[in-house]
């Protein structure tokens, strides 16, 4: 093949078209919204404000809330343009792949599958660690072995219940789509009220000199800050993921994305406000943050409640993250660059349950196996590269594309697509070095991946799947 035929090849771009798959359209703007509140609302603001706000911002993590939620509303501008012009499954993949071409969609993708993946496993074992607490509180105490990641330091070799609530989750999302935004809709419901109740408790405990200083670690630790709860945000592109199972995406997938986006932002700067005003951010760096600070104004039965409701909580992200992560895969798959078996159809329920089984699996065994922070160290660095690329392909669409229906238009083009870029690229700039390393590491293994199998079996190479 010559070096031109070849360069073709690399950036051969997918056509756009409104639907390929056999999914079943069942999903409305009320759906998505929960969605997004469910995979957003969780993790973030029952762990990491603690961390954040011991560890470099103090009380000043409202700011690090706000600098973070501007970067994602920029991007969720971009991501609704692109998923109302282009309402496929396989969200920033799928925007590369008609925009960038082949190679570039693949190296988004792979990168997708490492923040999805690594996220859900995340998160699995926060939920681990919060699920034993409760059974500690009824004095269930399970062996050693089975209560942690591998540490034979410590005693500990197997996460059982991270592995179990992964595996429980995949047999929800198999039932079908529809059976679990249910389930989601209600667990969202349930903890919103629990965050609801903490603020309104919560703000009769504040006390004002707590939050004096308001930056102790300088406007650098709020930037530090911003990048370390920027994890908080990473759940609505799951939203985007949905394309080909709602009922009118052009419309609904942009109200979604925004709207679960504001609604968490709110909720994120009021929790971080109150919380530092009843706890001195120096003794927040506590896996429970929010059931800390009751505890710690002696409300030990709403505390009770508040840990319930984060449980609740985490297991919705658990649910939208590996949503998001097969539905990557059937996208991926269904363009022949992986494995026919994640684009499978299971005919009764229309998911591609054989996909999620192989990939729950995974995510079990590195839920159960590594540590919290070793899957925690990736997600953020994948998650703002992924970002970066859709609100350039943004600006690159308008100009290749400029007659393409778009049912949502980012304002103010080019402005905003390059300052949501700045800001990710920004952020991105304040992870360690060694994420960075191990994320080049991850994307050398991708092109290999690629090199060696996807680019020889993609559909726009001419072969055909059954």
């Amino acid at each position: 093949m010559s070096n031109l035929k070849r360069e073709q090849s690399l950036f051969r771009r997918k056509p756009i078209v409104p639907s390929e798959g056999n999914l079943k359209r069942v999903l409305g703007p009320l759906d998505l919204t929960t969605l997004g509140v469910g995979a957003i609302i969780g993790t973030g603001i029952f762990v990491l404000t603690g961390v954040a706000a011991a560890k470099y911002a103090g009380p000043g993590l409202v700011l690090s809330f706000l600098l973070a939620g501007l970067v994602c509303a920029f991007a969720a501008l971009c991501y609704s343009e692109f998923a109302s012009s282009v309402p496929a499954s396989g969200s920033a993949y799928t925007y590369s792949y008609t925009t960038f071409g082949e190679i570039i969609a693949w190296i988004l993708g792979w990168d997708l599958i490492l923040e999805y993946g690594f996220a859900s496993a995340a998160v699995a074992s926060g939920w681990s660690g919060y699920f034993q607490s409760l059974l500690a509180g009824f004095g269930v105490h399970l062996p050693t072995a089975l209560t942690s990641a591998f540490n034979p330091a410590k005693g500990t070799y197997f996460d059982i219940t991270a592995s179990a609530i992964t595996l429980i989750i995949a047999l929800l999302l198999t039932r079908g789509i529809k059976e679990a935004t249910r389930a989601n809709g209600v667990m969202v419901a349930i903890k919103l009220v629990v965050v609801l109740i903490f603020i309104a408790v919560g703000v009769f405990y504040v006390q004002p000199t707590n939050w004096t200083p308001f930056l102790p670690f300088g406007f650098s630790g709020v930037t530090a800050g911003a990048a370390t709860v920027f994890f908080a945000y990473i759940g609505f592109d799951a939203v985007s993921t949905a394309a080909e199972e709602v009922k009118r995406p052009q419309r609904d997938l942009p109200i979604g994305i925004i709207a679960s986006l504001a609604i968490c932002t709110v909720l994120y700067i009021v929790v971080s406000l109150i919380l530092t005003g009843i706890v001195p951010y120096n003794m927040l760096n506590v896996s429970d943050p929010v059931a800390f600070a009751l505890q710690y104004v002696h409300l030990n039965g709403i505390a009770w409640i508040v840990s319930l409701g984060a449980i609740t909580g985490i297991t919705t992200v658990l649910l939208v993250m590996m949503y998001g992560q097969t539905r990557l895969l059937y996208s991926m798959s269904r363009d022949g660059l992986l494995s026919p078996v994640f684009s499978k159809i299971s005919g009764k329920s229309q998911t591609p349950a054989v996909g999620t089984w192989v990939a729950s699996v995974i995510i079990a065994f590195f839920a159960g196996f590594i540590p919290l922070g070793s899957l925690a160290e990736l997600t953020n660095i994948g998650t703002l590269f992924a970002f970066t690329v859709v609100s350039i392909g943004v600006i690159v669409l308008r100009r290749t594309q400029p007659d393409l229906k778009r049912g949502f238009r980012v304002p103010w083009v080019p402005v905003i697509p390059i300052l949501s870029a700045i800001g990710c690229v920004y952020l991105m700039l304040q992870l360690q070095a060694l994420t960075w390393i191990t994320f080049f590491i991850w994307l050398i293994i991708g092109l290999a991946v690629y090199f060696s199998y996807g680019r020889r079996h993609s559909l726009l190479n001419g072969n055909r799947r059954s």
